[in-house]
């Protein structure tokens, strides 16, 4: 069977399941398993991809990304005709890709402007405290940001150390992943949670203990960790970069971050009203919001000297296999979220159960575990979309009564995007640079074991302390 003939009869297989109600919106209760099928197609592309066929990958990611994308809108064509299938993935569009996309490019820019020059002699004292600096940094930057500005100076700093996986694989669980826990800034699923409505500060409030415990506890291993590897290995003579003053390049970065923030903040407050853009009411503080977000990235280019971007190793890889993998998730989930606001009418009514107690109402615990298991081997931006949908989906219970939900979600998805390579998108990033640095980086499966010694346990503490 062609690829072809397979899309052709799985859009007839999803077009076969019982119509919704309305010919304008998707009715959830009505929509069978099978229109599940893209979104989780397209998830299992982005993890499976990289491994089993890393060629094909890098070079077709976006032909995967369309070809399940114009499944979801081909479903969605037959059952809500034409119209309305274009009506749903404006609002998609307009009202979550466009934000999320929008503000990755702005940080992704700024950051890749942002240099730090000179060399510092890596111990573990000073390896900890680039740790640190990156775990505050991440919350404020992005996680991707604060990873691109710190990685070459750690991995320059212990370039005359004989053992250097240790550092990459803390750096990728501290700066980033479980660093941008603390605003919507530092990481996607967060901002996701942003644009349903969660307030800006939410995420510092609510979410400070569990970050502040489970990074101390992190950063002190480590130094433990560090020190013996020291001792144990020793250090390569002579230095291959040998120690100079460090300089902090590109500051009108941190300026134009500023202003992207500030855009943020204003766009939870200003409501100066919306248009109307093929049945999809945009607001206009959304659209000033979009808006600076591209001209911080256009006056980051124009201000930014090129040295600056040539010493980072600025490329747009990165940002464009996020916009055409980000694109087609968004699309594939449109009939995810209708099935998931069904709840127990609809058919994941199962997985409604399971994060259930009878009688007591929704598990925080259950949500942590589950939103962060499918994190740790799915993309956890998408996976915290869902669990907030099924979790109910009003961002003014799930902040109120139904917090402790929301800091459950919230913090599977962030801190265990860490557990392997594709849980987040700056691990694959840091990855590859490590590795053309020299680093014998452990495998997929290798990565896993470090987390499950390290993060598991520790997580599994977290998550009895406060989790309740």
């Amino acid at each position: 069977m062609t690829p072809k003939t397979a899309s052709c009869l799985l859009v007839l297989g999803i077009a076969a399941a019982p119509l919704p109600a309305s010919a304008a919106t998707l009715d959830g209760a009505s929509l069978g398993l099978a229109w599940a099928l893209p979104f989780l197609g397209i998830l299992l592309s982005i993890a499976l991809g990289p491994l089993v066929a890393p060629h094909f990958w890098h070079a077709r990611y976006g032909t995967v990304a369309a070809f399940w994308a114009l499944l979801a809108a081909g479903a969605l064509a037959l059952s809500l005709g034409p119209l309305g299938a274009t009506q749903a993935v404006v609002h998609v569009v307009l009202l979550e890709y466009l934000p999320f996309i929008l503000l990755l490019f702005a940080l992704f820019t700024a950051a890749g402007g942002i240099v730090v020059s000179g060399n510092l002699h890596g111990s573990p004292a000073v390896n900890t405290g680039i740790l640190a600096l990156g775990a505050v940094m991440a919350s404020f930057v992005g996680t991707t940001g604060a990873s691109m500005i710190l990685i070459r100076p750690l991995l320059h700093a212990n370039d005359d150390r004989r053992r250097r996986v240790h550092i990459v694989v803390f750096f990728i669980f501290i700066v980033s992943n479980i660093g941008g826990a603390l605003t919507p800034l530092g990481d996607p699923p967060l901002f996701l949670g942003f644009l349903r409505g969660v307030d800006f500060f939410w995420p510092t409030m609510h979410l400070w203990q569990e970050s502040l415990f489970t990074l101390a506890v992190l950063l002190a291993v480590f130094f433990l960790f560090d020190t013996w590897m020291e001792r144990k290995e020793g250090r390569v003579a002579p230095d291959p970069t040998p120690d100079a003053p460090l300089r902090l390049e590109g500051l009108v970065n941190f300026a134009l971050i500023g202003i992207a923030v500030a855009a943020i903040l204003l766009s939870g407050s200003w409501k100066p009203g919306s248009i109307h853009v093929l049945g999809t009411e945009w607001p206009i503080q959304n659209i000033v919001r979009e808006g600076v977000m591209i001209a911080v990235g256009l006056a980051s280019l124009a201000l930014s000297r090129a040295e600056h971007r040539k010493a980072n190793a600025f490329d747009w890889e990165p940002i464009r296999e996020v916009a055409k993998l980000f694109a087609g998730i968004f699309v594939c989930i449109i009939p995810v979220m209708a099935m998931l606001q069904a709840g127990k009418a609809g058919a994941f009514a199962p997985l409604v159960t399971l994060v259930e107690v009878p009688g007591a109402g929704p598990s925080p615990t259950a949500y942590f575990w589950l939103t962060g298991v499918l994190s740790a081997v799915l993309d956890n931006a998408p996976t915290y979309l869902v669990f907030f949908e099924l979790a109910g989906g009003n961002p003014q219970v799930l902040m109120t009564e139904r917090a402790a939900v929301l800091a459950a979600i919230s913090l599977g998805a962030v801190f265990m995007g860490a557990m392997t390579y594709i849980g987040n998108a700056p691990n694959f990033m840091v990855y590859a640079i490590a590795r053309t640095s020299g680093v014998p980086m452990p495998s997929f499966f290798g990565f896993l074991l470090w987390s499950l010694a390290i993060l598991a346990p520790l997580f599994i503490v977290m998550s009895l302390i406060f989790i309740r």
